[in-house]
């Protein structure tokens, strides 16, 4: 009989989870440096009514910081599709903006904006943009030859040959950028919240590093990474679902 998929994985993760908790006890480490993951689990269940409320801050800026990330780099990608002279600038820009490091972009945007949602979605738009503007370019550029030669034969606009030849060739390549954008997504908006929030995972985490709270601190850490494999799953999910014949 066949053996489920994820059995395998599932018995290394308690094999681990259970060598970290007897390696905690048995060492003696400080629950401020290490917690075991029985502590961390406490803080979860004791934790519950602040982190959920928290994770769900997170996970809107996020997703709408991805949102409009995707749109401003498809946006640029048939821009460049349809205008090739903009090409070089664009990219050029979008490199730039790639190179700037987030973790001082942050403060700036706070200063600017405040401590609302704002800055948090900038920060993750700009994490998210550049792999899908890349991909999108690449996909609108990966059309079979044959059907490109056919839409010409056939005396197709540009605007024809996008909609029924470009698009659908770029869609996987689209959600091949999505699934590195959507969890960057999560990380573009704790990042954000760490350096000036009232609200979010990345405050929680902010709070719990300066009162040495490891368990919540681990506790927050591990909500974050639940929702960006969450997210991630959404992306495949809609991938099957969107490009089922590729």
């Amino acid at each position: 009989m066949k053996r489920p998929r994820g059995l395998a994985g599932m018995v290394l993760v308690l094999v681990l989870l259970a060598a970290w908790e007897v390696g905690v006890h048995v060492s003696n480490t400080p629950v401020y440096l290490v917690p075991a993951p029985s502590a961390v689990a406490a803080s979860l269940i004791n934790s519950s009514s602040g982190l959920a409320p928290a994770a769900a801050i997170t996970l809107v800026e996020a997703l709408a910081g991805l949102a409009i990330g995707t749109a401003v780099g498809v946006g640029l990608a048939v821009a460049i599709t349809f205008w090739g002279q903009l090409e070089q600038g664009i990219l050029s820009l979008a490199i730039l903006i790639k190179s700037t490091p987030i973790i001082a972009v942050a403060p700036i945007l706070t200063v600017w904006m405040g401590f609302g949602h704002g800055p948090k979605v900038v920060v993750t738009a700009l994490l998210t943009f550049f792999p899908v503007l890349i991909n999108s370019v690449e996909g609108f550029r990966a059309v079979n030859p044959a059907i490109s030669e056919w839409m010409r034969s056939i005396d197709a606009s540009p605007r024809h040959h996008f909609v029924h030849a470009r698009w659908p060739s770029a869609r996987p390549f689209l959600f091949a950028a999505l699934k590195v954008a959507a969890p960057l997504a999560m990380i573009g908006a704790v990042i954000a919240q760490w350096m000036g929030a009232s609200a979010g995972l990345g405050r929680l985490m902010w709070l719990a590093y300066n009162n040495l709270d490891m368990p919540s601190l681990f506790a927050s850490v591990f909500v974050l990474t639940v929702l960006s494999a969450g997210v991630y799953h959404a992306v495949v999910v809609a991938e099957r679902r969107a490009v089922s014949w590729a």
